[in-house]
């Protein structure tokens, strides 16, 4: 991470974020929900607190098709921004795409890595988890 802390912007640049913190954990998701959400067969996150993470101008109403899931776009291009999980409590996810430091941040786990599209092939040393990054987290994902 850089000495000026995580800088992030939308695709137009309407929407930008930073904190001064690391990210709690970089994680690829493999679930349906996440590829259709970003459009990413591999959508790879960062989990920042919320407290930690600011956002200009600050985020309009989130987006909810699923019950507990919080998801922010881009109001002008549908950029995805953030996400909230209530049974991930205490983190806001961001795409790791959006991040300037990109990087400089590996993901360090794949969640519902079962879920992982059968062509894709990603070679590295992240923790396969069947679960969330909430079962990775607390070490109940296999």
């Amino acid at each position: 991470m850089s000495d000026q802390g995580i800088t992030e912007r939308c695709y137009c640049g309407t929407v930008s974020m930073s904190t001064t913190r690391p990210p709690i954990t970089v994680a690829f998701s493999h679930c349906s929900d996440c590829r259709r959400w970003t459009g990413n067969p591999a959508p790879t996150f960062a989990a920042f607190d919320p407290k930690d993470l600011s956002a200009e101008p600050a985020l309009d109403a989130p987006v909810i098709t699923n019950p507990g899931v919080e998801r922010w776009n881009c109001k002008h291009y549908g950029s995805p921004l953030a996400a909230t999980f209530e049974y991930i409590p205490d983190q806001t996810y961001t795409p790791l795409g959006l991040i300037d430091q990109a990087d400089q941040l590996p993901a360090e786990i794949h969640c519902f890595s079962k879920k992982q599209l059968p062509g894709l092939h990603i070679m590295d040393d992240a923790t396969r988890g069947i679960g969330s990054t909430c079962d990775a987290l607390i070490g109940t994902a296999e």
